[in-house]
Protein backbone atom coordinates (compact mmCIF):
# COMPACT_ATOMS: atom_id res chain seq x y z
CA UNK A 1 0.00 0.00 0.00
CA UNK A 2 2.48 2.66 -1.19
CA UNK A 3 1.67 6.10 0.18
CA UNK A 4 -0.60 4.82 2.96
CA UNK A 5 1.73 6.36 5.56
CA UNK A 6 2.94 9.10 3.15
CA UNK A 7 6.58 9.53 2.15
CA UNK A 8 9.23 9.32 4.87
CA UNK A 9 9.68 13.10 5.12
CA UNK A 10 5.95 13.62 5.69
CA UNK A 11 5.73 10.63 8.04
CA UNK A 12 8.63 11.99 10.08
CA UNK A 13 6.97 15.41 10.32
CA UNK A 14 3.49 14.10 11.22
CA UNK A 15 4.35 11.12 13.44
CA UNK A 16 7.96 10.17 14.10
CA UNK A 17 9.26 13.43 15.56
CA UNK A 18 6.09 14.35 17.53
CA UNK A 19 5.90 10.84 19.02
CA UNK A 20 9.59 10.11 19.71
CA UNK A 21 10.70 13.62 20.66
CA UNK A 22 7.57 15.16 22.18
CA UNK A 23 5.59 12.06 23.22
CA UNK A 24 2.59 13.58 21.45
CA UNK A 25 -0.34 11.34 22.45
CA UNK A 26 -2.63 12.65 19.72
CA UNK A 27 -0.09 11.80 17.01
CA UNK A 28 0.44 8.41 18.66
CA UNK A 29 -3.31 7.76 18.67
CA UNK A 30 -3.67 8.70 14.99
CA UNK A 31 -0.79 6.46 13.92
CA UNK A 32 -2.10 3.58 15.98
CA UNK A 33 -5.49 3.90 14.29
CA UNK A 34 -3.80 3.68 10.88
CA UNK A 35 -1.74 0.58 11.60
CA UNK A 36 -3.93 -1.29 14.09
CA UNK A 37 -5.95 -3.20 11.43
CA UNK A 38 -2.72 -4.80 10.17
CA UNK A 39 -1.25 -5.94 13.50
CA UNK A 40 -2.08 -9.19 15.26
CA UNK A 41 -0.52 -9.58 18.67
CA UNK A 42 -0.11 -12.86 20.52
CA UNK A 43 1.14 -12.42 24.08
CA UNK A 44 2.83 -15.47 25.56
CA UNK A 45 1.03 -15.19 28.91
CA UNK A 46 -2.31 -15.26 27.11
CA UNK A 47 -1.46 -18.19 24.84
CA UNK A 48 0.52 -20.32 27.30
CA UNK A 49 -1.62 -19.97 30.38
CA UNK A 50 0.13 -22.92 32.07
CA UNK A 51 3.48 -21.08 32.27
CA UNK A 52 4.71 -20.37 35.82
CA UNK A 53 5.60 -16.86 37.01
CA UNK A 54 8.61 -14.93 35.74
CA UNK A 55 10.18 -12.27 37.98
CA UNK A 56 12.66 -9.70 36.65
CA UNK A 57 15.00 -8.02 39.13
CA UNK A 58 17.53 -5.26 38.45
CA UNK A 59 20.70 -5.69 40.53
CA UNK A 60 22.85 -2.56 40.71
CA UNK A 61 26.55 -2.60 41.48
CA UNK A 62 29.00 0.22 42.14
CA UNK A 63 32.38 0.22 40.44
CA UNK A 64 35.52 -0.46 42.42
CA UNK A 65 37.69 2.63 43.00
CA UNK A 66 40.27 1.82 40.30
CA UNK A 67 37.55 0.66 37.92
CA UNK A 68 35.65 3.93 38.39
CA UNK A 69 38.78 5.99 37.87
CA UNK A 70 39.43 4.22 34.56
CA UNK A 71 35.79 4.60 33.53
CA UNK A 72 35.61 8.35 34.22
CA UNK A 73 38.92 8.95 32.48
CA UNK A 74 37.85 7.03 29.40
CA UNK A 75 34.37 8.60 29.45
CA UNK A 76 35.86 12.08 29.13
CA UNK A 77 38.16 10.93 26.35
CA UNK A 78 35.36 9.11 24.51
CA UNK A 79 33.04 12.12 24.70
CA UNK A 80 35.71 14.38 23.18
CA UNK A 81 36.50 11.86 20.43
CA UNK A 82 32.81 11.47 19.60
CA UNK A 83 32.24 15.22 19.28
CA UNK A 84 35.41 15.62 17.22
CA UNK A 85 34.35 12.79 14.90
CA UNK A 86 30.86 14.27 14.43
CA UNK A 87 32.26 17.74 13.75
CA UNK A 88 34.71 16.36 11.17
CA UNK A 89 32.57 13.78 9.36
CA UNK A 90 28.96 14.47 10.34
CA UNK A 91 26.72 12.34 12.52
CA UNK A 92 25.70 9.72 9.94
CA UNK A 93 29.29 8.85 8.98
CA UNK A 94 30.44 8.76 12.61
CA UNK A 95 28.16 6.09 14.01
CA UNK A 96 30.58 3.14 13.70
CA UNK A 97 33.27 5.10 15.54
CA UNK A 98 30.78 6.23 18.21
CA UNK A 99 29.50 2.71 18.81
CA UNK A 100 33.11 1.51 19.18
CA UNK A 101 33.66 4.18 21.86
CA UNK A 102 30.47 3.14 23.64
CA UNK A 103 31.56 -0.50 23.51
CA UNK A 104 34.74 0.35 25.43
CA UNK A 105 32.67 1.98 28.17
CA UNK A 106 30.45 -1.11 28.36
CA UNK A 107 33.53 -3.35 28.59
CA UNK A 108 34.92 -1.34 31.52
CA UNK A 109 31.63 -1.97 33.35
CA UNK A 110 31.99 -5.71 32.71
CA UNK A 111 35.69 -5.89 33.52
CA UNK A 112 38.38 -3.34 32.56
CA UNK A 113 40.77 -6.16 31.62
CA UNK A 114 38.62 -6.84 28.54
CA UNK A 115 40.71 -4.23 26.75
CA UNK A 116 43.30 -3.02 29.29
CA UNK A 117 46.05 -5.64 29.26
CA UNK A 118 47.78 -4.63 32.48
CA UNK A 119 44.67 -4.24 34.62
CA UNK A 120 45.02 -6.33 37.77
CA UNK A 121 42.18 -4.83 39.78
CA UNK A 122 38.71 -6.16 40.41
CA UNK A 123 35.33 -5.78 38.75
CA UNK A 124 32.41 -5.04 41.07
CA UNK A 125 30.04 -6.64 38.59
CA UNK A 126 32.00 -9.90 38.46
CA UNK A 127 32.13 -10.00 42.26
CA UNK A 128 28.37 -9.43 42.45
CA UNK A 129 27.68 -12.03 39.77
CA UNK A 130 29.66 -14.75 41.53
CA UNK A 131 27.90 -13.98 44.83
CA UNK A 132 24.50 -14.34 43.14
CA UNK A 133 25.56 -17.63 41.55
CA UNK A 134 26.94 -19.02 44.84
CA UNK A 135 23.70 -18.22 46.69
CA UNK A 136 21.58 -19.62 43.84
CA UNK A 137 23.54 -22.88 43.59
CA UNK A 138 23.37 -23.30 47.37
CA UNK A 139 19.58 -22.98 47.08
CA UNK A 140 19.39 -25.65 44.36
CA UNK A 141 18.91 -23.41 41.31
CA UNK A 142 20.30 -23.95 37.81
CA UNK A 143 21.41 -20.83 35.95
CA UNK A 144 21.73 -19.49 32.40
CA UNK A 145 24.27 -16.68 32.25
CA UNK A 146 24.25 -14.53 29.09
CA UNK A 147 26.84 -11.98 28.01
CA UNK A 148 27.58 -10.00 24.86
CA UNK A 149 31.30 -10.58 25.37
CA UNK A 150 32.74 -14.10 25.05
CA UNK A 151 36.03 -12.66 26.34
CA UNK A 152 34.28 -12.25 29.70
CA UNK A 153 33.73 -15.98 30.06
CA UNK A 154 37.31 -17.05 30.97
CA UNK A 155 37.19 -14.64 33.91
CA UNK A 156 33.84 -16.01 35.06
CA UNK A 157 35.04 -19.60 34.51
CA UNK A 158 38.09 -18.98 36.71
CA UNK A 159 35.85 -17.81 39.56
CA UNK A 160 33.42 -20.71 39.13
CA UNK A 161 36.28 -23.20 39.19
CA UNK A 162 37.60 -21.60 42.39
CA UNK A 163 34.16 -22.10 43.95
CA UNK A 164 33.92 -25.72 42.68
CA UNK A 165 30.79 -24.88 40.68
CA UNK A 166 30.33 -27.08 37.60
CA UNK A 167 29.47 -25.26 34.37
CA UNK A 168 29.30 -25.60 30.60
CA UNK A 169 29.71 -23.01 27.85
CA UNK A 170 28.21 -22.26 24.45
CA UNK A 171 29.57 -19.64 22.06
CA UNK A 172 29.55 -18.99 18.33
CA UNK A 173 32.53 -21.34 18.03
CA UNK A 174 30.56 -24.31 19.40
CA UNK A 175 29.68 -26.82 16.68
CA UNK A 176 26.04 -27.75 16.05
CA UNK A 177 26.41 -31.32 17.25
CA UNK A 178 28.17 -30.16 20.39
CA UNK A 179 25.39 -27.60 21.04
CA UNK A 180 22.75 -30.35 21.21
CA UNK A 181 24.95 -32.47 23.45
CA UNK A 182 25.57 -29.54 25.84
CA UNK A 183 21.88 -28.64 26.03
CA UNK A 184 20.86 -32.24 26.85
CA UNK A 185 23.65 -32.60 29.37
CA UNK A 186 22.74 -29.36 31.16
CA UNK A 187 19.01 -30.16 31.28
CA UNK A 188 19.56 -33.68 32.60
CA UNK A 189 22.59 -33.43 34.87
CA UNK A 190 21.97 -32.35 38.48
CA UNK A 191 25.66 -31.53 38.83
CA UNK A 192 25.88 -28.90 36.05
CA UNK A 193 24.70 -25.70 37.71
CA UNK A 194 25.68 -22.89 35.30
CA UNK A 195 25.43 -22.54 31.52
CA UNK A 196 27.50 -19.69 30.05
CA UNK A 197 25.99 -18.56 26.74
CA UNK A 198 27.06 -15.80 24.35
CA UNK A 199 24.53 -13.40 22.88
CA UNK A 200 24.95 -14.49 19.26
CA UNK A 201 24.99 -18.21 20.01
CA UNK A 202 22.11 -18.44 22.45
CA UNK A 203 19.40 -16.03 21.35
CA UNK A 204 17.27 -18.63 19.59
CA UNK A 205 16.85 -22.35 19.02
CA UNK A 206 17.74 -23.65 22.47
CA UNK A 207 15.44 -25.41 24.92
CA UNK A 208 16.95 -25.04 28.38
CA UNK A 209 14.04 -25.61 30.72
CA UNK A 210 16.43 -27.34 33.12
CA UNK A 211 17.30 -23.84 34.36
CA UNK A 212 15.06 -21.71 36.55
CA UNK A 213 17.27 -18.64 36.80
CA UNK A 214 18.66 -16.28 34.15
CA UNK A 215 21.45 -13.74 34.63
CA UNK A 216 22.07 -11.06 32.00
CA UNK A 217 25.63 -10.02 32.77
CA UNK A 218 25.37 -6.88 30.61
CA UNK A 219 22.43 -5.06 28.99
CA UNK A 220 22.03 -5.51 25.23
CA UNK A 221 21.11 -2.85 22.67
CA UNK A 222 18.35 -5.09 21.34
CA UNK A 223 15.77 -5.66 24.07
CA UNK A 224 13.80 -8.20 22.05
CA UNK A 225 16.96 -10.34 21.66
CA UNK A 226 17.48 -10.10 25.42
CA UNK A 227 13.92 -11.30 25.98
CA UNK A 228 14.41 -14.14 23.47
CA UNK A 229 17.47 -15.25 25.43
CA UNK A 230 15.44 -15.36 28.64
CA UNK A 231 12.86 -17.46 26.81
CA UNK A 232 15.39 -20.27 26.36
CA UNK A 233 14.14 -21.40 29.77
CA UNK A 234 10.79 -19.56 30.08
CA UNK A 235 8.90 -21.65 27.58
CA UNK A 236 6.60 -24.68 27.13
CA UNK A 237 7.62 -27.40 29.56
CA UNK A 238 8.92 -25.10 32.29
CA UNK A 239 7.36 -26.10 35.63
CA UNK A 240 9.29 -23.84 38.00
CA UNK A 241 9.01 -20.10 38.55
CA UNK A 242 11.78 -18.29 36.65
CA UNK A 243 13.91 -15.56 38.25
CA UNK A 244 15.68 -13.14 35.89
CA UNK A 245 18.50 -10.89 37.11
CA UNK A 246 19.89 -7.98 35.10
CA UNK A 247 23.23 -6.71 36.37
CA UNK A 248 23.50 -2.93 35.89
CA UNK A 249 26.48 -0.80 36.93
CA UNK A 250 25.49 2.44 38.66
CA UNK A 251 26.38 5.82 37.18
CA UNK A 252 27.48 4.30 33.90
CA UNK A 253 26.48 3.78 30.27
CA UNK A 254 24.64 0.64 31.41
CA UNK A 255 22.10 2.74 33.29
CA UNK A 256 21.67 4.90 30.17
CA UNK A 257 21.12 1.80 28.00
CA UNK A 258 18.59 0.37 30.44
CA UNK A 259 16.69 3.68 30.58
CA UNK A 260 16.70 3.83 26.78
CA UNK A 261 15.42 0.24 26.58
CA UNK A 262 12.57 1.03 28.95
CA UNK A 263 11.62 4.23 27.12
CA UNK A 264 11.64 2.57 23.71
CA UNK A 265 9.77 -0.51 24.95
CA UNK A 266 7.07 1.60 26.58
CA UNK A 267 6.68 3.76 23.46
CA UNK A 268 6.38 0.81 21.10
CA UNK A 269 4.18 -1.17 23.47
CA UNK A 270 1.76 1.75 23.77
CA UNK A 271 1.73 2.67 20.11
CA UNK A 272 2.13 -0.53 18.13
CA UNK A 273 0.97 -3.20 20.55
CA UNK A 274 4.01 -5.29 19.66
CA UNK A 275 7.24 -6.11 21.47
CA UNK A 276 9.66 -5.69 18.56
CA UNK A 277 12.08 -3.22 20.09
CA UNK A 278 15.34 -2.53 18.24
CA UNK A 279 17.82 -0.01 19.54
CA UNK A 280 20.17 0.01 16.59
CA UNK A 281 18.80 3.27 15.15
CA UNK A 282 19.46 5.99 17.67
CA UNK A 283 19.21 9.71 17.16
CA UNK A 284 22.23 11.95 17.70
CA UNK A 285 20.67 13.23 20.93
CA UNK A 286 20.08 9.70 22.22
CA UNK A 287 23.64 8.62 21.45
CA UNK A 288 25.21 11.67 23.11
CA UNK A 289 22.98 11.06 26.13
CA UNK A 290 24.81 7.75 26.59
CA UNK A 291 28.07 9.62 27.23
CA UNK A 292 26.70 11.38 30.32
Amino acid sequence: MPGYLFGYRKFKELYEMPIVRDEDRMAMKKLKMLIEPFILRRIKTEVLTELPDKTITILHNEMEEEQQRIYLSYLQQAKQEAMSEINSNGFEKSQIKILALLMRLRQICCHPSLFINNYNGESSKLTQCIEVIKDAVASGHKILLFSSYTAMFPRIEKELTAQNIAYCKLTGQTKVGERIKLVDEFNESPDLKVFLISLKAGGTGLNLIGADMVIHYDPWWNLSAENQATDRTYRIGQKKNVQVYKLITKNSIEERIYELQERKAKLIDNMLSTNETFLNKLSKEEIMELFK
